[in-house]
């Protein structure tokens, strides 16, 4: 048989290019039965989304914010008939939980671990007959809050749930505190495909007000001894193990940096965060994670380092 140099570059390109992602907001099949679909960031605030087609039902991975549970409800239609049964919320934080009530009343279940309730008691006070919470705060700017209601994950796992019907099987875990105190991750041991929540992200969304930035690190070290194959992070696009290498190396170079601060004053040491900045977008491995957050970032690790919060802004009398 005779090649012409065409095609035969043709296929050198082909093997030498990684495979495109699916856009924003589009189904990818990850493997049978298993898909991933990214999440709007701005202006809806989505999250990332998977779901597992088993025999006699579907798990839903993040019950997302209400408007993205109505957005992908139909694009799961469109793949399969059989009904959601479950869905895991990987954390307590509003894209991640507050779509619970959509799911529910489609006949699902909100399964998380039992840290991701404790930390939805702490914040939505009004489950506990307390004051307005997060919800309250964050349904004054969205319609589909207001036209929803607060569900809380009712099916919950203390080490490990298994989901298996002998040709598929999801393995909710808990490795410790990183994004939150309750991060669930869904792990396809067969597939090698892992579904992290936002205990690791693509891109500048490390919030860490409600985690534990040294814990993170340690925490991230123990899931990449599961060894995946594809990561599909809470935000932004999906990728292989690098992922958790990049995120965990991030937090790294983030606490080396506070560690310079030592003996500097809250004062000085939020003056230095454009240098810190400049300093961590000199890594091509990290630069995309440093972002909007960093100034919250570089005070929680100079926190967690001994230091003292950052000097609030002076409010002006009336």
């Amino acid at each position: 048989m005779r090649f012409t140099a065409l095609p035969i570059l043709l296929l050198l390109l082909c093997l030498a290019t990684p495979l495109s992602h699916a856009a924003v907001n589009e189904v990818e099949k990850l493997s049978e039965d298993v898909y991933f679909h990214e999440g709007e960031i701005r202006p809806s605030g989505h999250c990332n989304n998977g779901w597992i087609v088993f025999e006699d039902h579907v798990l839903v991975i993040d019950a997302n914010f209400p408007s993205g549970a109505r957005l992908i409800i139909p694009k799961i239609e469109a793949i399969t008939d059989k009904p959601v049964r479950f869905t895991f919320d990987t954390h307590h934080h509003g894209d991640h939980a507050y779509g619970n009530q959509v799911w529910v009343d489609r006949g699902a279940t909100p399964v998380a671990h039992e840290n991701a309730l404790v930390q939805m008691k702490k914040f939505e006070t009004g489950l506990t007959g307390g004051p307005p919470g997060r919800w309250e705060d964050a349904a004054k700017n969205r319609q589909d809050l207001r036209e929803s209601k607060l569900k809380p994950p009712s099916l919950l796992y203390r080490t490990a749930m298994i989901f298996d019907d002998g040709k598929h099987r999801v393995e909710l875990l808990h490795f410790g505190t990183a994004h939150t105190q309750g991060d669930g991750w869904a792990w396809l041991p067969k597939e090698r495909i892992l579904f992290s929540g936002d205990a690791c992200v693509n891109g500048p969304y490390n919030y860490t007000g409600d985690g534990h930035i040294g814990d993170w690190i340690k925490t991230l070290e123990a899931v990449k001894k599961l060894n995946p194959k594809t990561v599909c992070p809470g935000h932004g696009p999906r990728g292989g193990p690098e992922l958790l290498d990049d995120q965990q190396t991030f937090f790294i170079a983030l606490q080396d940096e506070v560690r310079k601060l030592s003996g500097k004053t809250p004062a000085q040491a939020e003056a230095a965060v454009p240098v810190i900045m400049a300093t961590l977008k000199k890594n091509p491995r990290i630069a995309r994670y440093a972002g909007n957050f960093l100034p919250a970032q570089v005070e929680k690790a100079y926190i967690e380092q001994g230091g003292q919060p950052f000097p609030k802004p002076d409010i002006p009398r009336k």
